[in-house]
């Protein structure tokens, strides 16, 4: 079975937006939990929008020994203020999983993955830093990527493949060229022995698809689809139990 990890960076999001700690991300990891999730998945950047240090040393406390906690973000990003920088943060942690993703400040969300030809000189130390202290190294990489024998050569043990162009091809009805890019990629990265995870923009539409294409997927991390439709699927139960109260 795939593993389910949960991004909550939108819970965050929700709770930075008002103030206070509501709703509050250890709370919302649980109820995934209790209802079948494999894992948590966590992305802070260095300018506090959303899931903040504080909340990654939270949810490690909650987590550890009961499902994977997953932390993502940019290893080359600096500290600034409260966000220590990625490996230090992991280095105080220890997640099951630390996902390197070449996300800049300005960007909005994750929108490419590295260039394995070009970058993975510079991962090495970073990677064998993480692996010394037993985190599971990913890298977010595009579908058509190459190089994946140099990157299991360095220490890397997974790779994940950035999903958003195929999510935006199915929503298009021509998913089928991206797809099949999507699968060549994770072919090629299994035949180097590294596991293949998947992310972005992931929904419950365009799951299944992407799924049977993708023998062996190994992880797929889930958050701003999953937590809209928990939205959407939840108001109506608690409107009713508002007007329950309120009869």
């Amino acid at each position: 079975m795939t593993l389910l990890s949960v991004n909550l960076n939108k819970i965050a999001v929700l709770r930075n937006s008002r103030g206070g700690d509501e709703p509050d991300i250890c709370r919302a990891a649980q109820t995934c939990i209790e209802n079948g999730c494999g894992g948590i998945t966590v992305h802070p950047r260095p300018d506090l929008r959303h899931v903040r240090p504080d909340d990654v040393r939270a949810l490690a406390a909650m987590l550890r020994g009961r499902v994977e906690y997953n932390i993502e973000g940019n290893p080359f990003a600096a500290p600034r203020g409260a966000y220590p920088g990625l490996i230090a943060l992991a280095r105080e942690v220890r997640p099951t999983q630390v996902t390197l993703v070449p996300d800049s400040d300005g960007q909005i969300t994750s929108d490419h993955g590295f260039d394995l030809s070009r970058d993975l000189d510079r991962l090495r130390p970073l990677v064998d830093e993480l692996n010394a202290i037993g985190c599971r190294v990913s890298l977010f990489v595009d579908a058509g990527s190459q190089d994946f024998a140099a990157a299991k050569a360095i220490g890397v043990r997974r790779i994940e493949i950035y999903t958003g162009p195929y999510a935006e091809a199915f929503d298009e009805g021509e998913p089928d060229a991206v797809l099949a890019s999507c699968a060549a990629t994770a072919r090629r990265a299994q035949q180097a022995g590294l596991a293949v995870n998947a992310g972005h923009d992931l929904s419950q539409a365009n799951l299944g698809t992407f799924k049977a294409a993708i023998p062996g997927l190994a992880e797929v991390s889930i958050g701003h689809a999953l937590i809209g439709e928990a939205l959407y699927e939840g108001l109506a139960t608690t409107v009713r139990n508002y007007l329950q109260i309120l009869r």
